[in-house]
């Protein structure tokens, strides 16, 4: 595995999935986030967990580090799970007041969970085996065709491949401040909500102060290379779709026909 030391991500190199087109991961990403509410049957989940630990295998990413995509998340679970847990009607298995538990609203809860979980799952391997650059790249390759009715389509994935190196940048110097600000007796931690809310205006100042120098830093970084947009410019590396790209096509297309048919059992 390689270390991308502007984002801190490692990414399996000698992966089969790593190697594949971004673009191809784009489409099978979005293809896959469909089909996973496209089924109605219990055949379906069985084939979307053959595919996706099948995938995972693939990546040759820890299983480890994709399950950590599940801790922002569990909010989202739980509302999700109550949500349909208390509010489908069917079988009365418990009630109390308004309160109400049946046994269709369990299943729908466990079944939207299990659908949620391979959602996270799926979309964070294409983060796992793509790098930044990679992703804009192919981000802005499919979307060329808007182009012809004038969107900005480098631009746009200019601000997005900008945005995402940025973001772990931001969040270590978060870091920073706040440990200098509690080495100076700042308090982050007690008290109630706006005494909580008056203490992080120590950690917002320098962290906008930074953020705008860095911006600013760019900026004039971007002007002295002459940058003035996509107009005109040209890739290192062009992305060219090779025969690994084409079986990777075909192995979604057959997954999609797998769940089209059990659909209709």
């Amino acid at each position: 595995m390689i270390r991308d030391i502007t984002i801190g991500q490692y990414y399996p190199v000698d992966s089969l999935l790593h190697k594949l087109d971004p673009r191809v991961k784009l489409i099978g990403t979005i293809l896959y986030i469909f089909s996973l509410f496209a089924f109605s049957n219990y055949y379906g989940y069985i084939v979307a967990a053959v595919f996706l630990f099948s995938i995972i295998k693939l990546s040759k990413v820890p299983l480890k580090f994709i399950l950590r995509g599940l801790k922002a998340v569990v909010v989202l679970f739980v509302f999700t799970a109550t949500f349909n847990l208390f509010l489908t009607p069917g079988t009365t298995i418990f009630e109390y007041g308004f309160i109400k538990i049946t046994i269709e609203g369990i299943i729908t809860a466990v079944l939207m969970t299990i659908r949620l979980t391979f959602l996270i799952l799926g979309s964070s391997l294409m983060t796992f085996t793509t790098t930044p650059n990679n992703l804009t790249d192919g981000l802005e390759s499919l979307l060329n065709p808007l182009k012809k009715i004038k969107v900005p389509v480098h631009e746009i994935s200019m601000m997005m491949s900008i945005a995402l190196r940025f973001i772990p940048i931001l969040m270590e110097e978060t870091d920073k401040i706040m440990k200098a600000q509690m080495a100076r007796g700042a308090d982050f931690e007690t008290g109630g909500l706006v005494k909580r809310a008056k203490s992080l205006i120590p950690l917002l100042v320098p962290l906008f102060v930074s953020a705008f120098r860095r911006a600013n830093d760019l900026a004039m970084a971007m002007e002295a290379r002459c940058y003035r947009g996509g107009e005109g410019r040209t890739k290192m590396k062009p992305l060219k779709y090779t025969r690994r790209d084409i079986l990777a096509f075909l192995v979604l297309m057959l997954y999609i026909a797998a769940l089209v048919v059990i659909n209709r059992l």
